[in-house]
């Protein structure tokens, strides 16, 4: 299984990178489709992972300072989770903001993903808002 790391550029692109965004993160809890995108969008990094021509990961960083980024949007299709996909796609999102001056990385990570984050060099610093007033995040942070 050869995993491909690249930036989404066209158009069909970009519908599958928030599509699966929105599979993963969003309608579970019957959150409809525009809230798969935020204010930060434009300005942010956003890395998707291809196997065979589909598209298996994505995640997205933005800038909260001149010092730290944010890590956000992270999904992985489920048949896909716990094979090195989501490490692939944080570790290059970490790299391209490292680039850009970013000193260390935040993330709100849900409960559930708490060991990937830990597994990948984050650790808790703090609570974190919960999501659709049922998901409990934790805030956590690594320096790059």
């Amino acid at each position: 299984m050869k995993i491909k790391i690249c930036q989404p550029e066209t158009r069909e692109d970009f519908e599958k990178y928030y599509d699966l965004r929105w599979r993963i993160l969003r309608k579970p809890w019957n959150q409809p489709k525009g809230t798969r995108k935020d204010e930060h969008e434009d300005s942010a990094i956003r890395i998707m992972a291809r196997i065979d021509d589909k598209v298996v990961g994505v995640g997205r960083a933005h800038f909260n300072s001149e010092e730290e980024t944010q890590i956000r949007y992270m999904a992985v299709e489920t048949e896909y989770q716990g094979k090195g996909v989501g490490s692939s796609v944080l570790e290059e999102l970490e790299r391209r903001a490292s680039e850009k001056g970013a000193r260390y990385a935040v993330v709100n990570a849900r409960e559930n993903a708490i060991g990937f984050y830990q597994d990948n060099g984050y650790k808790i610093v703090g609570e974190a808002p919960t999501l659709f007033g049922c998901i409990h995040q934790r805030k956590m942070r690594k320096e790059l």
